[in-house]
């Protein structure tokens, strides 16, 4: 196992922000402190060439301030809340909106933009933030950890996060990947361990039903290419599926399959949702990694959008004395 750690350029404050490698015989990764991001994964193919299989920004800059939320740990409340209020212990939070008439990824000055504290390990690196009590709007003071773990083909990412007042809380990493490295990923082949997916209007939000994926382009119960499914939906994808069996324990949730390169990639996590995201705006900019539409997707494992507004949804309340813990594995494989 080898950690090092590099200056990676200015975090834009006038201080420089940092880039840090974990590498073992199978894996490396790279994962930096602004954004607590990960903006490299790198692991063999077949035939045992390795490659990046992170889309990431073409230079650190892009991280200051990253609307892409380019492999960023998101939050205060990853995804969206509906209209930018929810009410908690009967009084009502205004957030911040940045997405329509919606709150997303935390707002104006989420997690995303953060420069966070970081202690490297033998396997791992340990970002720790606070987002201070209003802080786009959101209540308490809310101290995060977040750890990137290597362990032999295995990249592990656990949260931990604590108040001292009732809030909110939905943490996720929005890494955008594309196993083959190529041009898109509507070659890679798709399997979720879910029956259903929130129903969202025309901003993107669940309307609170929640519909089977049977006989729809949704159902991806069985290894399904990305083409026809993305070509039969309103521009691809931008949806939250249901855990299957969700208990909170560690399970397996999806697996992607670039079969060219055979490279395969597993996710377990902890929490109910996994939320498909097909790059559908990626332009080949700067911000978008020089990628065009549909040449990466995001598989993020989290809590269901607006949760707070949908009652029979999992709670995402977090109050003084509880500890908010999440853990989502991305397993590498080859297939031959």
């Amino acid at each position: 196992m080898v950690t090092e750690q590099q200056n990676w350029g200015d975090a834009g404050n006038g201080s420089a922000m940092s880039l840090f490698t974990i590498e073992n015989p199978f894996l490396k990764i790279q994962v930096t402190d602004l954004g607590a991001a990960l903006t490299a994964l790198i692991c063999p193919d077949r035939n045992g060439h390795s490659e990046n299989v992170v889309v990431g920004a073409t230079s650190p800059e892009v991280y200051r301030e990253n609307p892409s939320y380019l492999g960023a740990t998101v939050g205060r409340f990853a995804n969206r809340i509906g209209g930018g209020r929810f009410w908690l212990d009967g009084k009502e939070y205004a957030l911040a909106t940045n997405n329509g008439p919606n709150h997303l990824h935390g707002g104006l000055c989420g997690l995303s933009r953060h420069r966070w504290e970081a202690t490297q390990g033998e396997d791992a690196v340990t970002f720790r933030t606070i987002s201070p009590d209003g802080e786009d709007g959101y209540p308490g003071n809310l101290d995060i950890s977040v750890t990137y773990r290597l362990s032999n083909h295995i990249l592990s990412i656990d949260y931990i996060a604590r108040t001292d007042a009732p809030t909110v809380v939905n943490l996720t990493n929005h890494t955008y990947w594309n196993l083959s490295n190529s041009q898109d990923v509507l070659g890679h082949h798709l399997e979720l361990f879910s029956d259903a997916y929130l129903e969202t209007d025309s901003n993107v939000l669940p309307t609170g039903t929640i519909l089977d994926v049977a006989n729809s382009p949704f159902d991806f119960r069985s290894p399904t290419q990305l083409k026809d499914p993305v070509a039969n939906t309103n521009g691809g994808f931008d949806h939250c599926f249901v855990v299957r069996g969700w208990d909170g324990t560690l399970r397996l949730v999806g697996r992607a399959a670039d079969m060219d390169s055979g490279r395969v990639m597993e996710v377990h996590t902890t929490v109910p949702g996994i939320q498909l995201y097909t790059a559908n705006h990626f332009d080949g900019s700067p911000e978008c990694g020089g990628r065009q539409r549909h040449e990466a997707l995001c598989l993020e494992c989290q809590h269901f959008p607006d949760s707070p507004n949908q009652l029979e949804f999992p709670s995402t309340a977090l109050r003084p004395g509880e500890e908010y813990r999440q853990t989502t594995e991305y397993r590498f494989f080859t297939a031959r």
